[in-house]
This record gives structure tokens, C-alpha cells and sequence, in this order.
């Protein structure tokens, strides 16, 4: 079954006072369907992003998006979906900047800081130079996400994305956390460490610009890491912790934006998921604080 035909079907289950009324809406279903996409990926790959200690990382390569975009539409490209630069420049970005953090021995958040710098003025600078010819209030919603530009194309981008990256992150999980923890153990297991780190670096990069049009440039990078970071108070182990980081990202997902369709509040998506993530987070430090508490008045 196709989206087209599965948004089809939703909407005639809604009509028909089956579903919620708020699913009549094709531009809701599609939001929903890519939340439901992007949620459980950002929540599995935001537990390495965590333990490899690379937030600041997943944060350049949503704000290189807004260049990739300036980029694309300067070549032409639709200034709705302009994938090709958009990947081919925060690939680029990604892997050099992988490349030369290996090479250069410089701290990973002084060279980060140095590529993110870099990048954001390119794309201000291509941007001046747009604003004549394009709506450049449009690209609000390349930084913040926005429910209603989803479209079927960005639909099948994220499925294909999505399901490239479940393919190869699934059954290499366990070797990448492992190298995550300990570089040397995994060395002398056989583990390919430094390929393993360019895949995620690559991997990574791909659910990011996929995610742009949902939860926007400049927030994508928390949606990676703040579920995870509440995963990581609330998991006894690595699988509760793979799993709690899975569910947070997918609940704030759908509820960022379902929150203000409903209740017609002027957020954009983007911001509300991660608001909502947000209190989740803040619900698992309460809970850890008052668990610890608890241990130790009891010791």
C-alpha cells in the first residue's frame, strides 16, 4: 500500500467518525506518519550519539542543513525539497569533519565549533544573496519544522532513509556501543572501529536531514539527544536504556505534533516536540533524584 493510498484510507476512517476528526486532514496523517518514521530512529541512534559523547555534533549538522538549503536553491532545486544538496552537503560536512578530527588531534568541540562557524556563514551569506528572489520567510520552516510542508515526496525520502538505516545500524549496534565504550577492547575483538565511526558519522547525518522538514534545522539535533539523555536516568541496562530512548523520541514525536493541532496553539512542530521531550526529561531527573534518595536513606 502505498502513503497516498494509506492517507486515503485514514482520512475515510475519520470522516466516518471512526478515527479522531483532526486525521480528516492529509497534512496531519502525513505529519503523524513521518513522526512515526523519524521518532523510533532518532531515539535509537540518540543513545550513541550519547555515549559517544557527539550532541554537539548531531547540533552542527542540523544547522549545516539551512546552508545545504541555501545551496540547492541557488543551484535551482525547489525551494520545498532540495535533497540533492541537502545530503550531498551535510555528508560532505559530516565526514570531513570526521575525517579531520581523527587527523588532527584536535578536541572534537573546537573543530565542531570551527565547521558549524564556517557553515552558518556560507549560508547567510547565500541567503543575502537569495533574498531577492525567493519568500525568505519560507525557510522558517527549514529551522523550525513545520506539519503542514510535509508532503508524499518527504514521506518516501524518510522511508528510505529510515529503512537504510535499520538495515545497517540494527545488526552493527552492538559493535558500535562497543566501540563507543571502549576503543582499545573493541580493536582487539577484530572490531573495525574507525569504519564503524564514519558509517555512524554517515548515518547520523542522513536521519538528520531527513528529519528537517519535521522538527527543523536548528532542533533536530535535541530530538537525537535529549530522549536519550532522559533513556539514560531511567535504563538499568543497555537494552532499557535502547528502548526508553526509542519510546521517549516516538511519543514526543507524535504528541509535539499532534499538541497543536489539537488545542490550536501557534508552536511550530518542531519546538513543541521538543518541549514535550523536554518534560520528559525532567520527569526521569525527578524520578532518578527521588530513586537515589530513596537508596540512600534506606542504606
Amino acid at each position: 500500500m502505498s502513503f497516498e493510498q494509506l492517507r486515503l484510507a485514514i482520512q475515510g476512517l475519520a470522516s466516518a467518525g471512526h478515527l479522531p476528526e483532526s486525521l480528516a486532514y492529509g497534512f496531519v496523517i502525513n505529519a503523524l506518519l513521518a513522526g512515526i518514521m523519524i521518532g523510533p530512529i532518532l531515539g535509537g541512534l540518540g543513545t550513541l550519539v550519547v555515549v559517544k559523547r557527539l550532541a554537539f555534533f548531531s547540533e552542527a549538522v542540523g544547522h549545516a542543513a539551512l546552508t545545504g538549503v541555501a545551496i540547492g536553491i541557488l543551484l535551482g532545486e525547489p525551494y520545498t525539497s532540495p535533497y540533492g544538496s541537502l545530503f550531498a552537503y551535510c555528508l560532505l560536512f559530516g565526514v570531513l569533519l570526521n575525517y579531520l578530527r581523527n587527523r588532527t588531534g584536535l578536541a572534537p568541540d573546537t573543530l565542531i565549533g570551527v565547521f558549524l562557524s564556517v557553515s552558518l556563514a556560507m549560508g547567510a551569506s547565500l541567503l543575502l544573496v537569495l533574498a531577492g528572489r525567493i519568500n525568505i520567510h519560507i525557510l522558517e520552516n527549514v529551522l523550525f519544522g513545520s506539519v503542514l510542508t510535509v508532503a508524499g515526496k518527504d514521506l518516501a525520502v524518510l522511508a528510505l532513509v529510515g529503512g537504510l538505516i535499520v538495515a545497517v545500524a540494527l545488526p552493527l549496534y552492538n559493535r558500535i556501543m562497543l566501540a563507543s565504550f571502549d576503543t582499545q577492547l573493541a580493536t582487539v575483538r577484530g572490531v573495525p572501529v574507525k569504519l564503524l565511526d564514519y558509517l555512524f558519522v554517515i548515518l547520523v547525518t542522513l536521519i538528520t536531514v531527513a528529519a528537517v522538514k519535521v522538527i527543523g534545522a536548528i532542533l533536530v539535533g535535541a530530538l537525537l539527544v535529549i530522549p536519550a539523555a532522559a533513556a539514560r536516568l531511567l535504563g538499568q541496562s543497555l537494552q532499557g536504556f535502547f528502548w526508553f530512548s526509542v519510546l521517549i523520541a516516538t511519543v514526543s514525536t507524535l504528541a509535539g505534533i499532534l499538541l497543536p493541532i489539537t488545542f490550536d496553539l501557534p508552536i511550530p512542530s518542531g519546538a513543541a516536540i521538543i518541549l514535550v521531550s523536554g518534560i520528559c526529561f525532567a520527569l526521569a531527573a525527578i524520578a532518578r533524584g527521588t530513586l537515589n534518595q530513596l537508596k540512600g536513606t534506606a542504606a
